[in-house]
């Protein structure tokens, strides 16, 4: 596998805006390949200084959208979605000038809608995503761009919570520029089998989130790494392994993931060692 390796700024700070690029010099020292960017407040981040920045050493990005209530593509009313096309329109923006090839996130809906609905109420939802996200299709593929469609966890999202529901999801979407990124993290409370589930993505599979089952450092955990891995052989994945996790520092983001206590020594130190554990692991 050629794989390259990111890590999210989550797991240092939140928001991202241009003063975060003050990150890069270490992520880019620890040996990363690529820094993942959680694109909260479009309007804090000057694209043309990231783009410097991640020039200057030698990064690459990958963009993360980031969807509470005011961006759901399921809500009742058609306002909140054009609210979340804008949103969704910077970010893409932000993917070009970045020269990134897709956004990624659980853009079909609100993150935290977990709801039991009646089945006619599910699948009206359902319906919505289905055909908003063929308009954010279009709007990617006028860019060059992909979107990656991200299964969330059943504490998190109601609507898609494993390998098999985003690739209905996107079967359903039916556009060329609807793609699937998968994040250990849910992968270990949804998935039996972590192999089967990542075959199951086949080409359909663009970007890939890791931490440990409790979102801790990739190999002090239960994760089975060597499943994830099989599965990944078996598609010829191509593209990054990315970690992602938080720090109780940033109390609203925190509070938003329920991590109530440091998951390492420090974030540095998580950074280094999850790094380490994969490079080690992944290597052919």
């Amino acid at each position: 596998m050629n794989l390259t390796f990111g890590v999210s700024t989550w797991l240092w700070t939140s928001p991202f805006t241009s003063e975060t690029i003050s990150l890069f010099p270490k992520i880019k020292s620890m040996g990363y390949d690529a820094v993942e960017i959680p694109v909260e407040y479009p309007e804090k981040i000057k694209a043309k200084e990231v783009k410097a920045a991640l020039g200057d050493h030698g990064l690459k990005a990958i963009v993360c959208g980031a969807f509470g209530p005011t961006r759901d593509l399921t809500h009742e009313d058609p306002a909140v979605h054009e609210n979340c096309f804008a949103y969704i329109r910077e970010c893409l923006d932000l993917c070009t000038a970045w020269d990134t090839g897709f956004l990624a996130g659980p853009m079909y809906s609100a993150v935290g809608k977990a709801r039991m609905v009646p089945p006619e109420q599910r699948r009206a939802e359902w319906d919505l995503a289905v055909r908003n996200l063929h308009k954010v299709c279009r709007m990617a593929q006028e860019r060059g761009l992909a979107i990656a469609l991200e299964p969330l966890n059943r504490f998190e999202s109601d609507l898609v919570n494993t390998a098999e529901d985003v690739m209905r999801l996107v079967k359903e979407v039916s556009h060329p520029a609807a793609k699937v990124m998968l994040d250990g993290f849910h992968m270990a409370i949804e998935e039996r089998n972590l192999e089967e589930a990542i075959t199951l993505t086949g080409d359909k599979l663009i970007h890939v989130q890791v931490s440990e089952n409790y979102r801790g450092t990739p190999g002090t955990g239960q994760t089975d790494w060597d499943s994830l891995k099989r599965g990944l052989k078996n598609i010829r994945y191509q593209g990054a392994l990315s970690i992602e996790s938080f720090t109780p520092e940033i109390k609203e983001l925190a509070g938003a993931v329920c991590i109530w206590k440091n998951l390492a020594e420090n974030q540095d130190f998580f950074a280094q060692e999850g790094l380490r554990f994969l490079k080690n692991h992944f290597k052919d």
